[in-house]
């Protein structure tokens, strides 16, 4: 069986710290842990995409085209993978000194225009990730309001909306985040927890 190793969009589902102090993984850790040993003993991925996942898949390409044409410089979109002995991860769009990851918002509701922080922590720690497997010290979360595709749309709840026509500055919402090898010491050390905790699970079953 493989060793196991966390993916860069998934760190955040392990950096959860537990509830009591006795404890060393939280209740959502060893949920993830105990979902990717079932993984490797059955060899069936398990299936967690949704409306908001699925938008961000179709229309990454399109998103990542209208940030070019803003920026005029030419983004392409990377396809390599990397990995080390802890992470692996493809990051949307690798710079000179910078890596960029393209967030399509379901709405305008949804869409951050109004945030200071960056609102999700997962990805905070999937760009330390990203950073720390390319060697980049910088990096960008930048949110972009697209429009969605009709098919995902639900009839009775979504309201079909163009944003064609509006100014950049009501799509677009960028978050700088700056290398942290703190953070990326704590998430070599979760993933070494990870593995005892899985290793403890194989135990079990064999008995």
């Amino acid at each position: 069986m493989k060793q196991f190793k966390i993916r860069a969009s998934a760190v955040g589902q392990i950096m959860s710290d537990p509830r009591a102090k006795k404890d060393k993984l939280s209740a959502t850790t060893m949920t993830y842990c105990q979902e990717w040993l079932k993984e490797q003993i059955y060899g069936v991925k398990k299936f967690n995409s949704n409306k908001y996942t699925e938008k961000g898949i179709q229309m990454e390409d399109k998103a990542i085209e209208y940030l070019s044409k803003l920026n005029s410089d030419f983004y392409i979109k990377n396809e390599e993978s990397f990995e080390n002995d802890f992470l692996t991860g493809t990051p949307d769009i690798i710079l000179n000194d910078t890596i960029i990851d393209v967030k399509c918002s379901w709405n305008m509701w949804t869409h951050p225009l109004f945030e200071e922080e960056l609102p999700t922590k997962d990805y905070y720690y999937q760009l330390q990730a990203y950073m720390h497997l390319t060697g980049k010290k910088k990096a960008k979360v930048v949110y972009c309001l697209m429009d969605t595709p009709d098919e995902l749309l639900n009839p009775w709840s979504d309201v079909p909306y163009s944003y064609e026509g509006l100014d950049s500055k009501y799509r677009i919402k960028t978050f700088d985040i700056e290398y942290d090898e703190e953070v990326i010491l704590k998430i070599e050390n979760r993933v070494l927890e990870c593995r005892e905790y899985i290793n403890e699970l194989n135990e079990k079953l064999d008995k």
